[in-house]
């Protein structure tokens, strides 16, 4: 059976207090092993590209992947064992130097230089071992053998695996309605303008320079087809533009993430109720709020107490199943702090006393969603995640706090201030190596002089909202000229995209082209049988036999699909906040 990732906290260890690395030489790999840090699974990420598919993928799995440690003027291969998982990324060993991590590597398990055992005896690829333990064996085949026999290796359709799961349904010019980042209780027009690993930059319909951006994933509950807002009864900003631009068509409803349906018939939350709800201007508060309209289909419009401008432009639309809205009392129960209604002074804030004071009764505690999933997150594990602040930043982060469902996201190298309450389920979450993978550029953890300069006017700003959806606060800014935007134009190492943020370090060095020399002993590779064991989950078990040490090849059986051995995701548990 395989081993499931779980946090490995570090005695005396606080979050907050990682050490800063520039931007020009932040690695993964080096972040991750200088702190012995865990980072979340794949698993936990079903947007994510192999997120329902990954498996049975974990440590002492084999591959063969390119071999550096090599003089000859070709590009030939050796195998390789994963020592330790962190997202997509894999910490490889070459087999032959046991306990020796010296050429250990870092790599991206869905790059498209690594592949199953196998491979290179399908390709016509050679096998040759690293030059530093040439003189280990005389007999490299029995090593191999012995090595590899019971051990377990790729499925053999995993790369197609991955090029299906990065396969996106939008497309460039696609027209949905998304919020308008300036007047939250509305929604504009926009047109989809590039996509990269899923995610969305659009363009509101009216921008003529086409700078009046938002970003959000095609999953966001912020967008929406073409007359959403009206089928619902939600405020809607008309476009001045008369007509669909030429090229421009609208996004199809099936696109769209489908919220779970309701029956508003029986008791339903009705205008006036009380409850808890994340701030959509201050992700890292819950606050006492209010029903200010109840909509169509299960949508509310939130006001955040104490907060809310006069004419209601920063009411907020959350569906009555949404994991950011929570009955009176959860905050109390979970040990959160609540933020009282601004200038409250009955401090400190007892929900009773307000109740009465305001005369309102709070939303029925079976109205709300308690489905907890069984996610797999744990504190201290790391991730990267969207800056919902500033959207179109994806940064280095980490879990802190889980309550159910609710994750409480740190960012690497900034004050708890800046955290943020999420979903578990949220689609703004990556695995380790995501932006590596798409192409998008990773903004790492601050580092001390960036968090200085920035921290009193972050201060200052802390104190007066926007009605800006994209944040009342700016964390993180980005080098001048540099948006996040498809690194497929790049130079590519080990055929994955490096980012700016200068993830070198994730992928083998490049190959070097040195004279012809004498050549180690190379020989064909493992090849595959087609022999099937349904028994087997989404890794290959290699069978490899004694007789075939002196044969010119070896087999193995293949293993199950992905999807046989995906296992149900919708566990959930019932719990009462």
């Amino acid at each position: 059976m395989f081993t499931k990732l779980f946090v490995k906290l570090q005695e005396g260890q606080h979050f907050g207090q990682t050490s800063a690395v520039s931007m020009e030489g932040f690695s993964w790999g080096n972040y991750i092993n200088s702190n012995s840090f865990t980072a979340a699974p794949v698993t936990c990420f079903k947007h994510a590209p192999m997120g329902t598919c990954w498996g049975d993928i974990s440590e002492n799995v084999r591959v063969e992947v390119p071999n550096t440690d090599c003089s000859l003027p070709t590009k030939v291969f050796w195998i390789a064992g994963i020592v330790k998982l962190a997202g997509y990324n894999a910490l490889l060993r070459y087999e032959g130097f046991e306990n020796d991590p010296g050429l250990d590597f870092w790599c991206n398990v869905c790059g498209s230089d690594i592949h199953p055992v196998g491979w290179c005896a399908a390709s016509g690829k050679p096998l040759v071992p690293p030059r530093t333990i040439q003189h280990k064996y005389t007999n490299w085949k029995a090593f191999l053998v012995k090595r590899l026999t019971g051990a377990k290796t790729l499925p053999p359709d995993f790369s197609q695996k991955v090029s299906e799961s990065m396969q996106y349904p939008f497309k460039p010019c696609m027209r949905v309605e998304v919020v308008d980042k300036r007047h939250l209780c509305r929604t504009r027009v926009a047109v989809v303008e590039s996509v990269i690993g899923g995610r969305l930059r659009l363009v509101y319909e009216e921008s003529e320079d086409r700078t009046d951006d938002f970003w959000c994933h095609m999953h966001s509950p912020l967008i929406h087809h073409i007359g959403w807002s009206r089928s619902i009864g939600h405020r809607f900003k008309r476009s001045d533009i008369t007509k669909k631009q030429d090229g421009h068509f609208d996004t199809p409803p099936h696109l769209f993430a489908k919220v779970k349906e309701v029956d508003q018939s029986g008791e339903w939350f009705k205008e006036g109720m009380k409850l808890e709800a994340i701030d959509p201007l201050n992700l890292s508060t819950i606050c006492v709020a209010t029903i200010r309209k109840v909509l169509a289909d299960g949508f509310l419009m939130i006001g955040i107490d104490g907060s809310e401008a006069a004419d209601g432009s920063d009411w907020f639309c959350y569906h009555a199943t949404s994991p950011s809205i929570f009955p009176v009392g959860f905050c109390e129960i979970n040990m959160i702090e609540l933020t009282p209604p601004r200038g409250y002074t009955k401090l400190p804030f007892k929900w009773f006393d307000y109740l009465r004071e305001t005369g309102s009764i709070a939303a029925p505690v079976k109205l709300f969603n308690k489905d907890v999933p069984n996610h797999g997150f744990r504190v201290g594990m790391k991730l990267e995640a969207v800056d919902l602040m500033e959207p179109r930043l994806i940064c280095v982060a980490t879990v802190t706090r889980i309550i159910h469902r609710l994750l409480r996201i740190h960012f690497d190298g900034w004050e708890e201030e800046y955290d943020q309450w999420v979903d578990c389920e949220s689609p703004d979450l990556y695995p380790v190596g995501w932006c590596q993978l798409t192409g998008y550029q990773l903004q790492p953890p601050a580092s001390q002089s960036s968090r200085e300069s920035q921290s009193g006017s972050s201060k200052q700003k802390k104190k007066a909202k926007s009605q800006q959806y994209k944040g009342h606060k700016k964390k993180r800014k980005m080098p001048i000229g540099k948006k996040p935007v498809s690194l497929s134009s790049l130079p590519m190492t080990g055929g994955v995209r490096r980012s700016f943020s200068g993830d070198e370090e994730l992928t083998p060095p490049p190959y070097r082209t040195l004279p012809a020399q004498t050549a180690p002993e190379a020989f064909p590779p493992p090849s595959t049988s087609r022999e099937f064991s349904p028994s087997l989950k989404t890794v290959t078990t290699l069978q490899l036999k004694e007789e075939l040490i002196d044969g010119e090849d070896y087999n193995f059986l293949q293993g199950a699909s992905d999807q046989e051995s995906n296992g149900s995701a919708s566990f959930y548990i019932k719990q009462e906040p």
